[in-house]
């Protein structure tokens, strides 16, 4: 006679990691009734956090683990999909749901210490600010400009690597060309062509570490060329300003409207070169329209364009580069680091043809040319259309973040006022308050939340308001973010009162 298998207690889990997931040590027995999904999803972002499902692991199937859970199987579904959404796991068909990115930390913490915020918004920020806000804690980091860094495709890159070593000459390895190597200018100039409208000969392209080692390379040889003012956008990157500045030059600023950068001023204003976000402004997110692009196209001088995350439009296709339209006069910079990641440290600079010789020199002399081996997996990556399938599954992310940022400004800061397209990683938002943005950055900060005053990118008087960084969060964790700085703005309003 078999013998009945025992009823698990209430929210237990039973069976080993093939057939169920006891390993995993869960119980829903405490989960709120209508949070059991987002409850799910916490627990197995834990597990993975702690090692007890480690990178290149798969999860129990949702059938098995709805039944372990005596829940339905629609709550686990819907728990790996936030975790497929946060970059963590990844579906592989057959293979089942596999884990590929650990969390960058415990996403589950329950005690909180407020950070100090003396280091951070104290003063005036110094050329280490983002060093020290970097170094901030925060329960909830919306930091514009950090690119999503769970999603990097590792399992692709990891390819790419594995096709470059079966095929690289041992010349490779050597010292190189201080442009970059071919194949990486060649693949850049093909992606070039072919998201921004720009035709440009491979060996026209120089490889870079980062836009921040461009504009030092461009400030460079333009000093050298008696020119020691380049005109920056108002508000514009402190960052931008603070490399212009190190470098030697002079930053007057240029109003930034509902249409871009006032042409007219810069012209009134006699400076021979200017710094430009054209394609999606930081931080305003406004889009360089027709009519001021025409003005540009009659003005005479010089331009830095940084394509800043101009790839990352998500209601239309992104507008072409200027470099496109004015090749004679345009310094054209981008990077993958809000494609890929920052740390990869990879960029390109394209250069007027009077300026490219002295620009390469610059380049030879300041460190003999990037690294040779990322390189040639990036351009792997580029050529196999890796890069490509990367951009799109972005975008779809990037959307639905974006739109509960929005609908959490809407819901949580009554009166803010959203700026921008439907573009990149950040929202700027402006706020009728008397309070300087620094106070209430700081106020947020002690509340657990990371932002950045909107006044840090401004030389001149502006409206108090806040740049908010979605792409590294998932759309609950946004929601949550959002409210709390909406608790410490009424905190310090409070207090005033």
């Amino acid at each position: 006679m078999s013998r009945a298998k025992p009823r698990p207690a209430e929210g237990s889990i039973t069976g080993s990691a093939t057939r169920g997931s006891d390993f995993l040590q869960l119980t829903i027995a405490d989960a709120p009734a209508g949070g059991r999904a987002e409850w799910l999803a916490g627990q197995l972002r834990l597990a993975i956090s702690d090692g007890r499902l480690p990178v290149g692991s798969r999860l129990p199937a949702t059938r098995v683990l709805a039944a372990d859970l005596e829940v339905s199987r629609g709550v686990v579904t819907e728990a790996y999909q936030r975790l497929v959404e946060d970059g963590h796991v990844a579906g592989r068909g057959r293979g089942g749901t596999v884990v590929v990115a650990v969390p960058v930390a415990a996403p589950t913490v329950r005690t909180y210490q407020p950070p100090s915020t003396a280091d951070v918004f104290a003063t005036d920020p110094a050329d280490d600010v983002f060093d020290s806000f970097r170094a901030a804690a925060a329960r909830f980091d919306l930091s514009p400009g950090v690119p999503d860094l769970a999603a990097f495709p590792r399992s692709a890159w990891l390819r790419a690597e594995r096709t470059v070593f079966n095929a690289v000459e041992p010349a490779a390895l050597g010292y190189g060309d201080p442009r970059g190597t071919p194949a990486l200018r060649l693949a850049v100039a093909t992606w070039l062509a072919r998201t921004r409208g720009i035709r440009v000969d491979p060996a026209e392209v120089l490889i870079v570490a980062g836009v921040a080692q461009a504009l030092g390379l461009v400030a460079k040889v333009l000093s050298e060329d008696g020119i020691t003012q380049i005109a920056v956008e108002d508000p514009g990157s402190l960052g931008v300003r603070q490399h212009l500045r190190n470098a030697g030059m002079e930053t007057p600023p240029v109003p930034v409207d509902d249409a871009g950068l006032r042409v007219d001023v810069l012209r009134d204003s006699g400076v021979g070169a200017v710094m430009m976000t054209p394609a999606h402004q930081f931080p305003t997110g406004v889009v360089l329209d027709g009519e001021r692009r025409r003005q540009l196209m009659r003005w005479d001088g010089l331009i830095v364009e940084d394509d800043y995350d101009a790839e990352h439009r998500y209601d239309r296709p992104p507008v072409s580069a200027l470099r496109s339209m004015v090749s004679e006069r345009v310094f054209y910079a981008g990077s993958v680091s809000k494609l890929l990641a920052p740390a990869l440290r990879v960029g390109w600079l394209l250069v007027p043809a009077r300026y490219r010789d002295a620009v390469i020199a610059a380049k030879r002399l300041a460190d003999l040319g990037n690294a040779a081996l990322p390189q040639l997996v990036l351009a792997e990556l580029m050529s196999s259309g890796e890069l490509e399938r990367q951009l799109r599954y972005l975008r779809r992310r990037h959307v639905r973040r974006r739109d509960a940022m929005v609908d959490a400004v809407h819901a949580h800061l009554p009166g803010a006022v959203v700026h921008g397209a439907a573009a990149g990683l950040h929202l700027m938002i402006t706020l009728d308050t008397p309070r300087s943005d620094v106070d209430l950055a700081a106020a947020a900060l002690r509340h657990g939340v990371k932002v950045q005053p909107l006044s840090w990118h401004c030389q001149r008087p502006h409206p108090p308001g806040l740049i908010l960084g979605y792409a590294a969060n998932t759309p609950s964790d946004i929601a949550a973010g959002v409210a709390t700085i909406g608790r410490a703005i009424r905190a310090v309003r409070q207090r005033r009162a």
